[in-house]
């Protein structure tokens, strides 16, 4: 009826947007039609992928834990000042720790182990001299039993090997108060040969003391810019401990390695040193330290009646006595 009420011209009209109306929506209802086929596909691989029911036959561990590092596993905890927690591979053959932290006690700012309610460690310390004029005889009665002297030392800029300046008068003295004595080069080397040059210098200088604890290659990091050892690799410095150890072996003496936790874990080859007497210098209340050490070296800021100004203190877990 509408339809003849309007001109040829405008039914025309109608008839096309009725015919372009036909055509959107046909085209509407095909798209939605691929749409929902899409989704059902979609769905359809979903279910036939996913079961409905996962199964767990035993738990997922994605870290290592605590734990298992007590059960001595191929892994252990250390803790690190830059990144937190770190898990390191234990190292085989490389003896482990096996004191017993619980029989560490503090007393007068001196630590000392027990077994059976017995005390079995010697406490120590370690000087150059950077501490001045000491009075062994004081020192002594403070409790000191042994103490590890600076024979020599190679500065980390220039490289030069020197004598410390109070060497023969520091062991004498120590020797006279009746204090068992050790000695240790400060080294800076950088080869085999340098190493082997720290030994003879040391080992030239003890020859008429009565030295019954090691022999110590003390090796260190300096952070200062002009330092000449602060790129060496994990061979080169594994070398010149060895080289230094064997050396002093070859004396009759006992040879020893001072290093700190990190230092030994990451630039160190253990495997090759593992034969050799362990210093370890960690300054806690109980060293995290994985392997085995026979001193321990806990604090550079102890206080001693003697000693002018601060002093390492170290305590020794060995009767280097008993090996004479």
């Amino acid at each position: 009826m509408a339809d003849d009420m309007n001109t040829p011209y405008e039914r025309q009209v109608l008839r096309k947007l009725k015919n372009a109306t036909l055509i959107e929506g046909g085209l509407i209802i095909i798209l939605l039609c691929v749409v929902i086929g899409m989704a059902i596909a979609l769905t359809n691989k979903k279910e036939e992928t996913v079961p409905a029911v996962l199964e767990v036959t035993e738990p997922v561990q994605t870290a290592p834990t605590e734990a298992a590092t007590e059960h001595r596993d191929s892994i252990f905890l250390i803790q690190d000042g830059t990144n937190g927690e770190i898990y390191l591979p234990v190292i085989p053959n490389v003896p482990l720790c096996k004191l017993d932290y619980e029989n560490i006690v503090s007393r007068n700012g001196m630590l000392y182990y027990l077994e059976n309610q017995e005390i079995t460690s010697k406490i120590g310390i370690d000087i150059s001299s950077h501490q001045g004029i000491i009075d062994w005889e004081t020192v002594h009665d403070a409790g000191v039993d042994f103490a590890l002297i600076r024979a020599a030392y190679r500065g980390y800029g220039s490289g030069e090997l020197l004598e410390d300046e109070r060497f023969h008068e520091n062991i004498q003295g120590a020797l006279d108060a009746g204090l068992d004595v050790g000695v240790y080069c400060f080294s800076q080397a950088l080869t085999v040969e340098e190493a082997r040059e720290e030994a003879e210098l040391t080992l030239s200088m003890i020859g008429n003391y009565e030295i019954t604890y090691p022999v110590i290659f003390d090796w260190e990091f300096v952070s200062a810019n002009e330092a000449r050892t602060g790129n060496i690799s994990v061979t080169a410095l594994t070398d010149c401990t060895v080289a230094f150890c064997e050396a002093v072996k070859a004396e009759g003496y006992i040879p020893m390695v001072y290093q700190n936790k990190h230092t030994s874990l990451f630039k160190l080859d253990l495997s090759r040193v593992a034969d050799y007497d362990f210093w370890l210098a960690e300054y806690n209340e109980k060293a995290g330290y994985y392997y085995n050490y026979d001193i321990w070296q806990y604090t550079d800021s102890g206080s001693l009646p003697g000693i002018t100004g601060k002093v390492d203190l170290n305590i020794c877990f060995k009767d280097y006595h008993a090996e004479e």
